[in-house]
């Protein structure tokens, strides 16, 4: 059967626009409410990424930026955002497509967001490896740009990983939404 609608990709816009949303409160409030800060993870070589080269080479298939306490100018558009940080004491100017993001975390409230790269033409059909090939993509080394704060591995990109044990969940903790999760399996 053949899927016309293409709920995959609605879905993901869809979730993708809950970023914007949240993103587009930050600028017009000015700050952050209450303890929310953001992991934001996303693909470096995704067209519409605007980084410096040194940052592109430092980083060349995936970066995770925090948003918190030390960054400036964020601007928010339909298709992306814009954003001013600091790395290694160096002040950056980024420009992300929402498109080019794979992960979106807010630890305050356990909230996350788990993006799958989907294109147009690309079979429905998940692959047999789905979770090995998650795993191989995530373990790109991720930026922290939060020079206050010590290296951190932000939890989005950690989420894929496997892990050793698995600890019991305190009730109502957050989970990351994995959209394959939801995809029927042929």
């Amino acid at each position: 059967m053949t899927d016309h609608f293409r709920y995959d990709l609605l879905t993901q816009q869809a979730l993708r626009g809950v970023v914007r949303e949240v993103l587009d409160e930050v600028v017009k409030k000015k700050v952050l409410p209450g303890d929310h800060h953001f992991y934001i993870s996303f693909d470096t070589q995704a067209d519409g990424v605007r980084i410096s080269d040194r940052l592109r080479a430092q980083y060349p298939e995936q970066m995770t930026i925090i948003l918190q306490h030390q960054f400036w100018d964020l601007a928010v558009t339909e298709r992306g955002f814009e954003v001013g940080l600091s790395f290694g004491g160096i002040p950056e100017k980024l420009g992300i497509p929402f498109e080019a993001i794979n992960g979106f975390f807010d630890p305050s409230v356990q909230f996350g967001l788990q993006f799958e790269e989907v294109t147009e033409g690309q079979e429905r059909q998940a692959p047999a490896n789905v979770q090995e090939k998650a795993v191989k993509k995530k373990r790109a080394t991720p930026a922290v740009a939060a020079p206050a704060a010590p290296p951190v591995r932000p939890p989005v990109a950690a989420a894929a990983e496997p892990k050793a044990e698995k600890p019991d969940k305190p009730a109502g903790s957050g989970e990351v939404v994995r959209l394959d999760r939801f995809r029927k399996k042929k």
